[in-house]
């Protein structure tokens, strides 16, 4: 009677043990869970790519008038010098981007950018170089040469870099960071004399 009774707990005994055991698993991978959520909205929450115009330097400025027809003729290279931060506590990784040259609103000149991966709280310089566009000068062209004689010339860049935040493998975040900068360069040392930059990012 006694074996028979003792037979008879076993199982259930045993059933007792892996509803606890099982019990236990799911109140951690909850807890697990519920780390992983408070973390990703708190600490790792994602925040902006901040992208800035770290410097500008013009090359072959060299309007040629020639008379009595009147011809001019433009060289004009740009160099930029985009810098991005990266806040995050994971990496950034863009593709490629562009960034576009204007002139009195009007965009004269554009560049494409390389795509990379921007580390965690690190930043990424990134050079583009603009040739600008004679043809799409051409309405400008008195304004410009004006501006050259008078020793300022005031440009803007807007720049667009499509990316994706990934925080532990799991969440992932699409962002595309821009920036806008409008900067004077001093004529003719073609130094930058002062910039304004300013910069948002959608995700």
């Amino acid at each position: 009677m006694t074996e028979t009774n003792d037979q008879g707990l076993g199982p259930k005994a045993r059933r007792r043990r892996c509803f606890i055991v099982g019990g236990v698993i799911l109140f951690l991978l909850l807890l697990l869970f519920i780390t992983v959520l408070i973390l990703a909205l708190t600490v790792f929450k994602p925040k902006e790519p901040r992208t800035e115009l770290l410097s500008a330097t013009l090359e072959g400025i060299s309007p040629r008038i020639s008379f009595p027809v009147l011809d001019i003729k433009l060289n004009i290279t740009l160099n930029l010098t985009l810098l991005v931060k990266n806040p995050n506590h994971a990496s950034f990784k863009h593709g490629p981007g562009n960034s576009y040259l204007l002139y009195r609103g009007d965009q004269v000149g554009e560049a494409d950018l390389y795509s990379g991966l921007i580390p965690s709280k690190g930043t990424e310089t990134l050079p583009s170089r603009l040739t600008i566009e004679a043809d799409e000068m051409a309405t400008h062209m008195s304004t410009l040469i004006s501006d050259i004689l008078g020793g300022q010339l005031v440009m803007e860049t807007r720049t667009r870099i499509p990316g994706r935040v990934t925080f532990l493998k799991i969440f992932k975040k699409h962002a595309v960071a821009t920036s806008d900068c409008r900067f004077t360069v001093a004529i003719p040392s073609l130094k930058i004399q002062s910039q304004e930059c300013k910069s948002k990012t959608k995700f």
